[in-house]
């Protein structure tokens, strides 16, 4: 009997191709050639992060809990902020004196800061490691504000045990007029010999802002300059002071 034929105007049909499984295979293995657990792995390949790690507890041969290390994560950055008010007085140095003062801010403290409305900017970002820079920061851009030069000021953010200290003649003494002006004058001497001689004996550094004085240095060193400075006020003649200035300084010499 001959075989039929294909009708005309119809496409012819092909035989379909069957899928002959590989010997030792299933056909679903076919399937998986492509799947981790067919490729060999390889000894000099770094385990990803994504693996799983052994974070249970296990108990070693004299009975104490070994944990397994704790994985390392960056904990979220937590942006803090500062604002350090200028007065007006001190807007023009600090204009002048800029380029001095963002350098130990940004390249020591990694501190981001900027001058905006009369105010120093400070705030801390992904690069902050000390977590008292935005402080140190701070009061050094205080101490500035107050009429300290910008060297002393740094001083602030090299070492740890120093201290601004501030107080007012009225604190000390109840004076007004004429007698505030001559308190202020037994202070700063003629040409500023006596503030001169008060920093050179104690190791500080005072600004006189009116009635307001400020003394930067050490806890010991500006109970000194205090001192000296509270005997003024209260009516010592300088050369008096001179005199215990000199003692101290002395015996400051033999300490160190």
């Amino acid at each position: 009997m001959p075989a039929p034929t294909a009708l005309i105007g119809q496409p012819e049909k092909r035989a379909e191709p069957v899928n002959v499984p590989l010997p030792g295979n299933s056909q679903e293995d076919d399937f998986l050639l492509d799947a981790p657990s067919n490729i060999l792995p390889d000894a000099n390949a770094i385990p990803s992060a994504t693996q799983d790690v052994d974070t249970e507890m296990h108990i070693d041969e004299e009975g104490r809990p070994r944990f397994a290390p704790a994985k390392h994560t960056d904990a979220p950055t937590r942006v803090e902020t500062r604002k350090v008010p200028i007065p007006p007085h001190r807007m023009t140095p600090l204009k002048a004196s800029w380029p001095k003062i963002y350098p130990p801010l940004v390249e020591h403290l990694q501190l981001q800061v900027r001058m905006k409305n009369r105010t120093v900017e400070l705030r801390t970002s992904k690069y902050t490691t000390d977590t008292g820079a935005l402080q140190k920061g701070e009061d050094f851009v205080k101490a500035f504000s107050l009429g300290f030069d910008v060297d002393d000021a740094i001083a602030l953010l090299r070492l740890d045990d120093l201290y601004i200290e501030t107080f007012e003649i009225k604190d000390v003494k109840t004076l007004q007029g004429e007698h505030l002006g001559r308190a202020i004058g037994r202070i700063a001497g003629k040409d500023g010999k006596t503030k001169f001689a008060i920093e050179n004996a104690s190791r500080t550094r005072v600004v006189l802002a009116d009635s307001k004085i400020h003394i930067l240095g050490g806890f010991k060193n500006i109970h000194i300059a205090r001192e000296a400075i509270v005997s003024l006020i209260l009516g010592s003649p300088p050369g008096k002071v001179y005199g215990n200035l000199r003692t101290v300084a002395s015996r400051m010499k033999e300490r160190f």
